[in-house]
């Protein structure tokens, strides 16, 4: 009865260590090459313009704030 379980566990074993296993090797160190190359150009560009964006917002805010800080003083309690 052991022999037969065993068996039929080489065969998946066998199949897992001819196919499977380089094909999750190479895309493994692939994405680990591509995340050690840093930023391509196109994501160096995506980047610095939501870092833009992120600063024009952040001066809304304190916009916004400064208004309501002058016409509604208490609205940072109301929370």
């Amino acid at each position: 009865m052991d022999e037969a379980i065993l068996g039929l566990l080489v065969a998946p074993i066998i199949l897992f260590i001819i196919f499977i296993a380089p094909i999750w090797l190479i895309l493994h160190y692939r994405s680990k090459r591509r995340i050690n190359q840093g930023l391509s150009q196109e994501e160096h560009a995506s980047l610095h313009e939501l870092a833009e964006k992120a600063e024009a917002m952040s001066e809304r805010v304190k916009t916004l704030e400064a208004i309501l800080d002058s016409e509604a003083p208490e609205w940072r309690n109301r929370a």
